[in-house]
Formats: C-alpha cells, structure tokens, sequence
C-alpha cells in the first residue's frame, strides 16, 4: 500500500474516532443545579409524585441509586418492574428525555426534553438520598 494511502486511512480513522468522542460528550448531561431541579420538580412532577407516595406516580424521594419498579406498595408497570434499571445520572437522563422510548411499556407520559433540565432534576434526585 502507498504511503500516501496508509496516511489517509489513519487521518481518517482518527477523526472518525474524534468525532465519535465528541458526540458521545455532548450526549452527557451537563452537570446540574439541585436548586433548580428542586424548583422544575415542584412544578412539573410534584403533580403526580408526591413525596411520601400516594400520588399517581411512586415517590421519588430517594429515587437515585434505586432500583426502577422497587417503591414498595406502588403498582408499577410490568415494563418497568422487569427493566433491571438502577437509576443512575445516565438513567435517569435517557428516561427522561423519553419514557416510553427508554422503558416501553412504562406508564410515564411525561417527557423532559431539555437537557439542562434533565441535569436539573437529576442533580435535585441526587441531593436526596
């Protein structure tokens, strides 16, 4: 092989790689603000989950680290109970972004397309363990 081809098929397997990394980085959540998560919760979540349970969705309270479908008591989907998910920062990130696409089969409706905010509620649900 050329040496002139040997050099372009390396460039070109490096920025490939390159890219690769630099989309999965943006594919990462930024790192978000408690406070404000706190306050998107309240208004967008506390609806349907309540903080101690009772409400038509689980209590989130102590949700990071949880396995999904665990809340004793709630009658969970069955999607959702045999998803094997522990809700971690990635977790949580892609089920947000899109319930029913993440786990489907679950009861979820809501969707939380900004990513910020994701971070946001994330930071908030890791606050409260």
């Amino acid at each position: 092989m050329k040496p002139a081809y040997v050099a372009a098929a390396l460039t070109a397997i490096a920025l490939g790689g390159a890219l690769g990394a630099l989309a999965q980085a943006a594919a990462v959540p930024a790192v978000g603000d408690a406070a404000a998560g706190e306050e998107l919760f309240l208004d967008r979540c506390a609806m349907c989950h309540v903080a101690e349970g009772g409400g038509q969705g689980p209590s989130l309270k102590g949700l990071y680290g949880r396995n999904a479908g665990s809340v004793p008591g709630f009658a969970y989907s069955a999607a959702l109970k045999a998803s094997g998910v522990i809700w971690t920062g990635p977790e949580l990130d892609r089920f947000l972004a899109n319930p029913i696409v993440a786990i489907p089969g679950t009861a979820m409706p809501i969707t939380v397309p900004d990513p910020k905010q994701r971070a946001d509620l994330i930071a908030y649900f890791a606050a409260q363990k």
